[in-house]
């Protein structure tokens, strides 16, 4: 959970006054490594459990402080989306029943967040992005009211000096600029924490890096982002891209992103890991520190590293080390970051065991990971992982092997022996890791949504299939049952009468025409595609005017026309439009009084879409 005591670093003294408590948690860290001045000989877990908020019509909600209010736990907390809330569980004591509590426990807390969603007509949805979140609900009204999430825009922005661009290409293409963080608000997350000993911090971590790859790949939810077909787990490109500071150049520069896998195994300690950080990421947020934490040291209190640990919270490792202080101790844990929400809480609390015994059953060949194994194949098993989930081939020990066999043949085993090990009740070992391996056998989460979405559009336009998809996740959610068990779309509906505005409607595959171009060129685009409505656009990308279908018969009747006419000497100049948050009623209506047959879409000056008549009524 993110601090929301920060404030911005502009300021000169505030900077260097954030940047010296800094230093001075570095040097307490050391201080405390060299000392052995960690908890040890217990070993605890912790997970952060994000979910989103959706209508009755199944689009992102708006409602998310309300719902906050109503449900008055301090377990649950904001994220920088309105239609998203976050819940930190408790942490718990790794051993005999340690999963069934957690999953007892997150089981309640979702319990209490539907009672008071319905009170507002809202739903949660666990998934790892919404498939109805339209670029209309990435817009600034939809960031949550804080003052941590506008200064976090504010300096990003300023860092990368113009907007943000993301280009992403799966089956789909998605290529798209923004002017705001909130693009990373799709992402929803399953977060795992893991304590780790301090003096088998290193290799423990550069195992958690090593085993990314297939855990990601059997765990990915997350296929589609706007309508589009990207990756199986589309969340690791676009939050890498959505809060990506770097600036292109005509240099060949190598910086390293904020979000990131790393670049090499870990060496050192686990200070070594924080001073590359430090030394690679500018500091972008601060807060007010009271406590030094060198004296904290000497008067024998273990120090809160608050300057460190917030400097830390901008720094997205998908393995990130953590450091906190729990009654009264120090410790060390890595967080998994790359987990997707969903399917079902069976799902991720079946993923979550499948780490924490990978991570506990690691075999001792694997302790000096740089010894057996080449870092980019880890890495490169990690972005195989995202773009093609189950489907990947990893490069595993010097052999190919696929995700299915590698996780049913080599990691199930290795994760039984580390639960066993750490006393887990045998009933859960089996039901859990069995729900992994069946998953393995079967169908991913990423697998079924983008099965059914590709049924769905079979019948229905684009708006109207992500709804439909995102009824039935969350039907099946309410059943329980992991997703390996859930059931295909039969029959497919003609029509899911859900859309209100005309960004839900419109056709966003478009053809336009340049205002220059020849007219003749424009009349044979239209009729070779069969369409009645064709853009205008200028040089510099806007709408300047329209051609219909009595535009090409008027021009292909006018026999004294001069063959070497432009689209500009025979288009419609006064162009009506429309906007994708215009209510659809509207549209019809301005339709019905001009007597036309379509609106451009327009956003921010640029023409996003079409709707016609037929888009409407069909």
């Amino acid at each position: 959970m993110g601090d929301q005591k920060i404030n911005t670093i502009t300021d000169k003294i505030a900077r260097s006054k954030f940047i010296r408590h800094l230093l001075n948690d570095i040097k307490a860290l050391e201080i405390m490594l060299d000392k052995g001045l960690f908890e040890t000989n217990i070993t605890r877990i912790g997970s952060e459990q994000e979910f989103c908020l959706v209508t009755e019509n199944w689009r992102p909600s708006k409602k998310s402080p309300e719902i906050l209010k109503d449900i008055n736990d301090p377990h649950f907390t904001t994220e920088i989306a309105l239609f998203n809330l976050e819940i930190n569980l408790d942490p718990i004591e790794l051993k005999k029943d340690a999963f069934s509590k957690v999953e007892n426990q997150l089981t309640t807390l979702l319990e209490k967040a539907k009672i008071s969603a319905e009170k507002y007509n809202n739903k949660i949805v666990l998934t790892g992005i919404l498939p109805t979140i339209t670029k209309r609900e990435l817009e600034f009204d939809y960031m949550t009211p804080m003052d941590r999430y506008w200064m976090l825009n504010d300096m990003l922005k300023e860092l990368r000096g113009k907007d943000f661009r993301m280009h992403m290409r799966g089956v789909d293409e998605l290529f798209i600029k923004h002017n705001s963080v909130l693009f990373e608000g799709c992402n929803t997350s399953f977060q795992l924490h893991l304590q780790i000993e301090a003096d088998d911090f290193l290799s423990s971590y550069n195992w958690a890096q090593t085993i990314t790859g297939p855990l990601l790949g059997i765990c990915s939810n997350s296929p589609l982002l706007l309508g589009r077909e990207l990756w199986s787990e589309t969340r690791i490109a676009l939050f890498q891209q959505s809060i990506d500071t770097r600036n292109s150049s005509h240099a060949l520069e190598d910086k390293q992103s904020r979000v990131s896998f790393s670049k090499e195994w870990a060496t050192g300690t686990v200070l070594d890991i924080f001073k590359t950080d430090i030394a690679s990421h500018k500091i972008i947020l601060a807060k007010d520190i009271e406590s030094d934490s060198l004296e904290d040291i000497k008067n024998g209190k273990a120090p809160k590293l608050e300057a460190l640990t917030t400097f830390n919270g901008t720094v997205y490792r998908w393995n990130r080390p953590c450091y906190g202080v729990g009654n009264g101790k120090a410790h060390l844990r890595i967080e998994n970051r790359y987990i997707p929400s969903g399917p079902t809480v069976l799902d991720e609390m079946a993923n979550f065991a499948f780490w924490v015994g990978l991570m506990k059953g690691r075999p001792s060949k694997f302790d000096d990971m740089p010894s057996v194994m080449d870092f980019k194949d880890a890495k490169a098993n990690f972005i195989k992982a995202a773009r093609t989930g189950k489907e990947s081939v990893m490069s595993w020990m010097g052999k190919k092997i696929s995700v299915r066999d590698l996780v049913v043949q080599e990691l199930i085993p290795i994760a039984r022996k580390g639960l066993e090990n750490e006393g887990i009740d045998k009933k859960d070992i089996d039901r859990l890791l069995g729900v992994i391996k069946d998953r393995a056998e079967n169908i991913t989460g990423a697998q079924w949504g983008v099965t059914n979405y590709r049924h769905l559009r079979k019948t229905l336009k684009q708006d109207d299939a992500l709804g439909a998809l995102t009824k039935l996740m969350h039907k099946n959610q309410e059943t329980g049952l992991p997703v390996h068990q859930w059931p295909m779309f039969e029959n497919l509906p003609n029509k899911y009468q859900d859309a209100h505005l005309v960004g839900h409607v419109m056709s966003t595959q478009l053809f336009t025409i340049h205002e220059n171009d020849l007219a003749d060129l424009a009349t044979s685009i239209m009729e070779w595609k069969n369409i009645h409505h064709v853009p205008v656009e200028n040089t510099k990308g806007e709408l300047v005017g329209l051609l219909t279908w009595a535009h090409l018969e008027k021009f292909q009747n006018n026999k004294n026309c001069d063959i070497d006419c432009i689209v500009a000497d025979i288009m419609m100049k006064n162009v009506y439009i429309a906007h994708p948050e215009t209510k659809i009623l509207e549209a019809i209506h301005l339709m019905k009084v001009q007597e036309i047959g379509c609106l451009p879409v327009i956003q921010d000056k640029s023409l996003v879409g079409i709707v016609t008549i037929k888009d409407i009524i069909a």
